[in-house]
């Protein structure tokens, strides 16, 4: 982002100066490079020990990783891999790392093989605000968003949403029941959100699939070298052709209000514009697409809950929480701020600590049964959203993209299995990549 420790409402900075968003050069003192083998980054042979959650066998057996640990009496994981890290898994270690803000710091939020300096992504405001951002600033930044997520403002997308999805399922062309096979990631779950949160903030419909690059690039390509991921800096200097043209057009959309906003009366800057666009593109695009691809592979595999779907339609209200709680698809992460002891653990300042939400879902301590999905369970507060001061304040948006993409799928398709492998996503993010399904039934 910048490599100032400046006040962020200084003036505008130009780009010339830093870029927006990517890798910093080799050898830089704005991001401190760790020993690196790529051998370091090969098969897990010890969860406990040796975690690594962009192994690709990971994510595919993420619930089962998490109980052998809880059973095994670990409730925090660690790894040598990433320059050190840990991984709590229990609800209440997740919990208090989430809220403790002195000893574990946001400013970099992605698990990666490098570590950003002091200048590089300066606390409190970090690179992508509000989600980077340490108190006090994180909720002066929050506050900046907030609004254009209200459900006022949200509610009103409804519409759109599902006519984009039933738009998705028409093109998928002719369907004969029992033998066609479609794949309800590639074709329909990833289309939602990149088609929403594009047209939100105003960028052309036609570089969708430039959107689902950076998010590959930011999210999992993790444990490559350094330096090595080029996406990255191609993502700052897109941000930084729209932040552009909307300062020359601007109009009715989310880029244009965040050039707006004011900070005690002075403009943003274009880094900190640019930082929340990319939080707002990478964080509203995969987290969702993930989530309703995780529960249409669950229905796939339980015909008894589709069932339940289409005869009674009000049980949404119940299941839209279930598949949040069981297919949580985000693990956040934090930097720990200083050395702490934490429960026994000598965490060291500048460890990488993950917080997966989706592991403290599943804890039998906080949830009945909670490796069963149940369909009407009423008592869920799940942690899909976070936990802390960074929960999730895009929460109404993808509550309403998840409800409306499971209604019209079942709608359209009330029976359909899984028809092959499904590969999984990797990294902080779970979710299938692809989902192949055969159709057994089509709605009248």
């Amino acid at each position: 982002m910048t490599d100032t420790t400046a006040d962020p409402t200084s003036g505008r900075r130009t780009r010339d100066e830093q870029p927006i968003f990517g890798d910093t050069p080799e050898g830089s003192h704005i991001w401190q490079r760790v020993p690196y083998d790529p051998d370091d980054y090969g098969p897990v042979e010890d969860y406990r020990t040796d975690f690594d959650h962009a192994w690709p066998e990971y994510n595919a057996t993420a619930p089962e990783v998490w109980k052998e640990l809880r059973e095994g009496g670990c409730p925090v994981a660690h790894s040598d891999r990433y320059g050190g890290m840990w991984a709590p898994i229990t609800h209440e270690t997740v919990h208090e790392i989430s809220y403790d803000t002195d000893h574990f710091t946001s400013r970099a939020v992605i698990v990666s093989v490098g570590r950003p300096g002091d200048l590089a992504l300066p606390a409190p405001i970090g690179g992508a605000p509000p989600i980077t951002s340490d108190p006090p600033f994180h909720a002066v930044a929050r506050r900046l968003l907030l609004p254009a997520f209200a459900p006022k403002q949200i509610e009103p997308w409804e519409d759109e949403v599902r006519r984009l999805c039933v738009k998705l399922l028409d093109e998928m062309g002719d369907i004969t029941p029992g033998e066609t096979v479609i794949d309800a990631a590639v074709q329909y779950a990833q289309h939602i959100p990149v088609n929403v949160i594009g047209r939100m903030l105003g960028f052309p419909p036609e570089d969708e699939a430039l959107f689902r690059k950076f998010v590959h690039d930011a999210l999992e390509r993790i444990n490559e070298e350094p330096g090595t991921r080029e996406g990255l800096s191609d993502l700052g200097e897109y941000i930084g052709r729209q932040i552009d043209d909307h300062r020359e057009n601007p109009r009715d959309d989310l880029t244009t209000y965040l050039l707006n906003v004011e900070i005690d009366g002075t403009p943003a800057t274009d880094d900190m514009v640019g930082g929340m666009i990319v939080l707002l593109l990478i964080a509203g695009v995969d987290t969702t697409w993930s989530a309703i691809g995780s529960s249409l592979w669950h229905l796939a595999q339980n015909q008894e809950d589709t069932q339940r779907l289409v005869d009674d339609p009000d049980v949404m209200t119940f299941a839209l929480e279930e598949f949040l709680r069981a297919y949580a698809p985000v693990t956040m992460a934090r930097l720990v701020a200083e050395d702490i002891d934490f429960h026994g653990c000598p965490m060291k300042k500048d460890d990488w600590v993950l917080l997966p939400f989706p592991a403290a879902n599943r804890d039998p301590l906080q949830f009945e049964d909670p490796d069963t999905f149940i369909i009407d369970r009423a008592k869920n507060r799940h942690a899909a959203f976070g936990l802390g001061i960074h929960r999730c304040l895009g929460s109404n948006l993808a509550r309403l993209e998840l409800k409306v993409a499971i209604e019209e799928f079942v709608r359209r398709f009330p029976a359909f299995e899984l028809a092959g492998d499904v590969r999984w996503s990797v990294g902080q993010v779970r979710g299938p990549r692809e989902l192949p399904v055969r159709i057994l039934q089509v709605a009248d």
